[in-house]
């Protein structure tokens, strides 16, 4: 049998590869401002690297592939990349996690590689406000949202990482914005990963209040949406938009957690608030058989914990989730 099963129980079907660790914002609950020590390109996954690791994690039942970083599209060439995993056996949703900054300049070229969907991260309409959070433009993001529009992406997801005191009074005008453009709106809960995302602590939002809220003002009905990610959705009534709520702290999805994350060095992170790892760039230059690799795999599922502390040890991980792929 070829699938992998972790220790308990759990079909890892979902692999989050993350293309490089740099991004153009600065998003400050993910990268300190400034923040210089970026791996070395000379560490990074070579493209036929990448692609001889999704392969083996493909002949093991992985069917789903997203493309992260930092921000992946900083990465040159990334729809070639796109295009050689989306012809892979076995990869039948191959995705793409971006600020969309450069995305007016790509979307065409990705889609034709065979990117089926994107989510977008975006906290704020605001321009002033955007370029507190991120240190962008967000006229850059807009345009890069209507090239995905016009290119055929469906469904775009906006990603809001919604932070008391700080955009909570923006949710509504993002679900107008998602109803108008026919995008699909998730909301995210903060979490304390890093000195960025400790030092965010005091902004965290339950996310229960914020569906409540836009219940007294919508009718939501139980929602679901294709995809092998953690969020809860419900659909307003009367319309297409569906509504996700990803909630790391407040509800936990750790017993359906199905993922793994592959970092540009070649780091398999088996969870995003744990340290257990496995380094599979030593294998591959040191000329591993597809075999061996797909041994190596196998093994670091077994390193797989059962669940997060992000309550219980919120200092626990010190690297940035840009580190990890997110």
């Amino acid at each position: 049998m070829n699938a992998l099963i972790d220790p308990f129980g759990r079909r890892i079907e979902y692999v989050r590869l993350s293309v490089t660790d740099r991004c153009d914002l600065r998003c400050d609950y993910c990268m300190p401002k400034g923040f210089r020590d970026f791996q070395e390109p000379d560490d990074w996954l070579r493209f036929d690297e990448i692609e001889r690791v999704i392969g083996a994690f493909a002949r093991l039942g992985v069917s789903r592939v997203r493309l992260t970083g930092g921000e992946p599209l900083v990465r040159r060439d990334l729809p070639e990349l796109a295009a050689r995993l989306a012809r892979l056996p076995g990869v039948d949703d191959l995705s793409l996690s971006t600020n969309a900054t450069r995305l007016n300049k790509h979307a065409q070229a990705l889609r034709e590689a065979g990117v089926s969907r994107l989510n977008v991260s975006l906290d704020t309409l605001r321009a002033e406000r955007f370029k507190q959070i991120t240190g962008g433009k967000l006229e850059k993001v807009l345009a890069g949202l209507m090239a995905a529009k016009a290119a055929g992406f469906a469904p775009v997801k906006i990603n809001m990482v919604v932070m008391r005191g700080v955009n909570d009074d923006e949710v509504e005008d993002m679900v107008a914005f998602c109803l108008e453009h026919d995008f699909t709106l998730r909301f995210i809960e903060t979490m304390p990963m890093g000195k960025t995302g400790r030092s965010a602590s005091s902004r965290y939002l339950d996310l229960q209040t914020v569906r409540a809220r836009l219940g007294e003002r919508y009718e939501l009905l139980p929602g679901v949406m294709p995809g092998g990610g953690p969020a809860r959705y419900v659909q307003v009534a009367g319309t297409p938009l569906r509504i996700g709520f990803i909630t790391p702290i407040s509800q936990h999805f750790c017993e359906t957690c199905n993922r793994v994350r592959l970092s540009v060095d070649g780091t398999l992170y088996m969870c995003l608030g744990q340290e257990e790892r496995f380094e599979l760039r030593p294998l591959l230059r040191a000329g591993a058989s597809d075999a061996e690799l797909e041994a190596a795999v196998r093994e670091a599922i077994t390193l797989k914990p059962e669940r997060h502390e992000f309550r219980e040890e919120p200092g626990k991980i010190v690297r940035f989730m840009s580190m990890t792929g997110g």
